[in-house]
């Protein structure tokens, strides 16, 4: 026991050293913040994203465009970001968590990213990332959304911002971050068991490509439709995205309405967003297709004052219905009709954008379905029900990323812990699985180092 403290202790305080050892300015390369010369807390809540303020928001909306900076940094749009953690599950798994790991108590270097991330000219701006995972040893394109946007003059003082994106997933794109792709957990271990279902809005992240319209009308009212497509099993795996959930028949519409309040150093968004999509699972043509409809309603409450006392609360309802006749033809699925319904809802306090804690919980329920969900060690459901509920803690801790932090602004680093407590896991509490493993037994503990600089 005292060996594998002693080892915890010089894992992070290695990686602190790589920090401040990386922090030197003669070897920085810039990021959003030398090219606006604002601080991270300008676009960030707790001096750390993903979380965006509503300068943030607005930064993201006009392009990436903003500019402020001087010096060369300001015109060098490159960024990278190292993520190294240990994962601790209340009980083993069974076998190795990943290639080259053990079933418990690992360390990883869960990441590392280098970002194109930066105003192109006044019209356009791009977020671009590719990711090296130190769990799979592969490279990855990973979250990228590339804007052409500019403002339409309109009478008197109202304002509109016209813009269209290209990205690889709905939701990348999205500038609230009550939504899936930059929603809590911002992060969270890939050596953990994790539930089984989620909406097919997140499991199309990462492996589409789509083109969006958006308008932004006098800094409050939020609209953006546009469409997408899977890449294709061959295209997708050249990218290094295994996580490939089907061919699209068609183009899958996207959706997009929200509408934000300002005042007195707080913020309130209410929107709500959707898609549909139609996909061939597994690629496999000739047994028609699955159809999924995703509706959600979200709500944001930010309040931002001085920066001496940050509260933030997100929350996001999703109703699918589902058709799966081409999964039931291929006997994957009991059944071809179905839905699934998911609340993630979570509260943040920052002091100082320093010293941060957050309470989360993912609560999801859905049809029975026992092909679906199928027993299976830790993975499988021994009901055939996807239903899980899950409560997080996170305390945060940003040394960098102020105004007058050393090295800044090329230097931003979190130190966290998180906890995850299941009471209920792929449709169980005790015995989920069908191999006498209870929801219990995936409660996981995970601390994090995530450099930026």
């Amino acid at each position: 026991m005292r060996i594998g403290r002693l080892r915890l202790w010089a894992a992070w305080g290695l990686a602190a050293f790589v920090a401040v050892a990386a922090a030197r300015p003669a070897h920085a390369v810039p990021s959003y913040a030398a090219q606006t010369g604002q601080p991270c807390t300008a676009c960030h809540v707790g001096a750390y994203g993903p979380q965006l303020t509503p300068f943030g928001r607005a930064f993201k909306i006009s392009g990436y465009t903003l500019t402020g900076g001087d010096g060369l940094a300001s015109h060098i749009p490159l960024s990278a970001m190292v993520l190294s953690s240990f994962t601790n599950t209340a009980q083993s798994q069974p076998g190795p968590a990943a290639t080259h790991f053990s079933p418990n108590n690992n360390f990883a270097l869960d990441q590392v990213s280098l970002f194109l991330a930066g105003r192109l000219n006044d019209y356009a701006g791009a977020f671009v990332q590719g990711t090296y995972s130190g769990v799979s040893g592969t490279t990855h394109w990973d979250n990228t959304d590339i804007r052409v946007t500019s403002t339409v003059p309109l009478p008197g003082d109202a304002s509109l911002r016209l813009g269209v994106s290209l990205n690889n997933g709905p939701t990348v794109q999205d500038p609230f971050n009550s939504s899936f792709a930059w929603g809590v957990p911002y992060v969270q271990s890939v050596l953990a068991p994790l539930p089984a279902a989620n909406p097919i809005l997140v499991s199309l992240i990462g492996n589409t490509l789509g083109a969006t319209l958006y308008g932004w009308y006098d800094n409050a009212l939020y609209a953006e439709v546009g469409a997408y497509n899977t890449m294709g099993s061959p295209m997708a795996k050249l990218l290094g995205d295994l996580t490939y959930p089907g061919t699209s028949a068609s183009a899958m519409p996207y959706g997009r309405i929200a509408y934000e309040w300002d005042w007195a150093g707080q913020s309130a968004v209410i929107g709500a967003l959707a898609m549909y999509a139609e996909l061939q699972p597994g690629g496999t043509p000739g047994y028609g297709t699955d159809k999924y409809t995703d509706v959600a309603i979200d709500g944001t409450y930010q309040l931002i004052g001085d920066g001496t006392n940050i509260v933030t609360f997100y929350s996001i309802y999703t109703h699918e219905n589902r058709q799966l006749n081409a999964s039931y033809a291929l006997g994957q699925a009991s059944a071809t009709n179905g839905h699934l319904d998911q609340l993630r809802a979570n509260i943040s306090y920052f002091y100082n954008n320093t010293y941060g804690v957050t309470f989360g919980v993912q609560k999801t329920d859905g049809s029975a379905d026992p092909l679906l969900y199928g027993a299976a060690p830790v993975s499988g459901s021994n009901n055939g029900k996807p239903n899980s509920t899950a409560f997080m803690t996170e305390l945060d801790w940003i040394p960098f990323g102020k105004s007058d932090s050393y090295a800044a602004p090329f230097l931003n680093l979190k130190f966290g812990i998180q906890y995850t407590a299941y009471t209920q896991f792929n449709g169980g509490v005790g015995n989920y699985d069908g191999y006498n493993r209870s929801a219990g037994a995936n409660n996981t503990l995970y601390l994090f180092s995530w450099l930026a600089f």
